[in-house]
C-alpha cells in the first residue's frame, strides 16, 4: 500500500509551524482590536452564486480557481476563495445594516485550485478587516493604518512597501473604461484569449494581466489618474494627507487596480521585495457597491485580506514553545499525589508535563528532552515531610519546598 500524502496544495501546520502561524494570526488580531474591530467567522463554504456575483464571471478565481462541488440536497456550494463575500452577505442575511458602521476581523482558511509554490497554497488562510458603512475617506486611512500597525508589529514593516491607487467614482471608471477600450481594440489581434473575453466584459481586468505580451501592451495603455472626476480626486486628496499625517509611507502605482465594477477609490497593496514573485502580503481596497451588487442596500466597504503564511515567512523567528514544569514522581504513593498536584496547577493556569512511566532518568531525560524550566521531584521521602523538591534544569540548582507552598514557589515559572 503507498504511503499516504497530504493532497498537492496542502501542508500540515506542526508544532513548529502552528507557532509562526498563530503569532501572524494573532497579532492581526490585536492590532484590529485596538482600533476597535470585532472578531466573525463566516461558513467556510457559501452557495456558489456568493462569489458568481462578487467575484465575476470573467475573473480568474470563478473560472479556474474555485472549488465548487453539488452537495447530496443538490445544491451547488463553494469553498470559499476570500473572505469579503461571506461578511457581505452575512450583513444582508442577518439584517445587520440597521447597526452600521461595523467592524469586523476574520481569520481561516481559503481554498483557490492554483499552481502550488512558495507562499501559494490550495488552502491557505487569510487575516481580514472589513469596515462597512464608512463613505468618509477616513476610512479607508484607518483601514490602511491597521494593516502596516499589524505589520509592524510582526517586524516586517520596515521591509514592506505600501502601493496606492485611486480607482475614483463611477463617472471616473465610466471615461477611463471607453479610454481603455478604444486603446485596447488595436491590440485585439495580439492580445491572450483570457484578455479578449474580458475585453468584452469586464475590460479593467486586462490590466490584471498575467500573461507577459498583455502585460507589455498594458504597459502603456492610458493612465486610469487622467480620467478622475473633481470628487475623486478630492477623495484621493483626502486618503493621502490621512496617511501623510500618521506617518505612513506609500508609494503612487497608477497600474495598480481591481477589475470589478463595486470596487472604488482606494486600491492599496502592501508587498515585501524579499519573498519574490508572491511577494503581496497585504491587499485591499474600497468596495461600496459590493453590497448592493449582492441585493442588499448600497452600503459603504473597505477592507484588506492578508494571507497567514506568506507573513508567517516574514517572522525573524520562531516564537519559542512554551516551557513546561515537569512533574517526577517516583514511586505509587507518588504517582497518586503526582496527579493531584498537576490537576491542581493547571487549574492555576500552569503548563505541567506528567511523564506516563519510567524511573527518575528516564523522567529527568524527558524533562530536558521536551525543554521544562523546572522538575517537581516527588518520592517517599519527601512525601513523609509533606515535602518536595524542586530543580532548575537550566541552572541547575535544587531547593525544597512544602508542598502546601508549592504554588508560590512554582509563580516565576507560570
Amino acid at each position: 500500500m503507498s504511503a499516504l500524502q497530504p493532497v498537492r496544495g496542502t501542508h500540515d501546520l506542526l508544532p513548529e509551524d502552528m507557532r509562526r502561524f498563530r503569532q501572524v494570526a494573532d497579532t492581526a488580531r490585536r492590532a484590529a482590536l485596538c482600533f476597535g474591530y470585532q472578531e466573525v467567522a463566516t461558513p467556510i463554504f457559501e452557495f456558489t452564486e456568493v462569489f458568481k456575483r462578487t467575484l465575476g464571471d470573467t475573473s480568474d478565481v470563478v473560472t479556474k480557481e474555485m472549488y465548487t462541488f453539488t452537495d447530496k440536497g443538490g445544491e451547488t456550494v463553494t469553498l470559499r476563495p476570500e473572505g469579503t463575500a461571506g461578511v457581505a452577505r452575512a450583513l444582508i442575511s442577518g439584517g445587520l445594516t440597521q447597526h452600521l458602521p461595523l467592524k469586523y476581523f476574520y481569520v481561516g482558511p481559503m481554498f483557490r485550485y492554483e499552481r502550488p509554490q512558495k507562499g501559494r497554497l490550495r488552502q491557505f488562510h487569510q487575516t481580514g478587516v472589513e469596515l462597512l458603512g464608512v463613505k468618509e475617506p477616513q476610512g479607508d486611512v484607518e483601514v490602511i493604518a491597521i494593516g502596516v500597525e499589524f505589520l509592524r508589529r510582526i517586524g516586517a514593516w520596515d521591509r514592506c512597501e505600501l502601493e496606492l491607487n485611486t480607482l475614483g467614482d463611477s463617472p471616473s471608471r465610466q471615461a477611463y473604461r471607453r479610454v481603455l477600450i478604444d486603446y485596447l481594440n488595436d491590440f485585439r489581434d495580439r492580445l491572450s484569449k483570457d484578455s479578449l473575453d474580458r475585453l468584452e466584459k469586464n475590460p479593467l481586468r486586462v490590466l490584471d494581466s498575467k500573461d507577459e505580451n498583455d502585460q507589455k501592451i498594458v504597459a502603456d495603455a492610458p493612465l486610469y489618474s487622467d480620467y478622475l472626476s473633481q470628487e475623486a480626486q478630492d477623495f484621493f486628496g483626502r486618503v493621502k494627507s490621512g496617511l501623510d499625517d500618521l506617518g505612513i509611507a506609500y508609494r503612487i502605482n497608477p497600474r495598480l487596480v481591481r477589475g470589478l465594477d463595486y470596487y472604488c477609490h482606494t486600491c492599496f497593496e502592501i508587498t515585501c521585495p524579499e519573498l519574490g514573485a508572491q511577494k503581496t502580503v497585504l491587499a485591499g481596497g474600497r468596495y461600496d457597491g459590493l453590497v448592493g451588487m449582492m441585493g442588499g442596500p448600497e452600503t459603504a466597504g473597505v477592507g484588506w485580506a492578508s494571507g497567514v503564511e506568506r507573513c508567517s515567512m516574514l517572522l525573524k523567528e520562531t516564537p519559542p514553545a512554551a516551557r513546561p514544569i515537569a512533574i517526577v514522581p517516583l514511586g505509587e504513593a507518588a504517582e497518586r499525589k503526582a496527579a493531584q498536584l498537576a490537576g491542581d496547577l493547571r487549574r492555576q493556569d500552569f503548563l505541567v508535563d506528567l511523564g506516563y512511566s519510567g524511573n527518575m532518568g528516564k523522567r529527568m531525560k524527558r524533562a530536558n528532552k521536551i525543554e521544562a524550566v523546572v522538575a517537581v521531584i516527588l518520592g517517599d521521602d519527601e512525601l513523609a515531610k509533606g515535602e518536595a523538591a524542586l530543580k532548575v534544569l537550566d541552572t541547575g540548582e535544587q531547593k525544597t519546598v512544602r508542598l502546601n507552598e508549592l504554588e508560590a514557589a512554582l509563580a516565576a515559572y507560570r
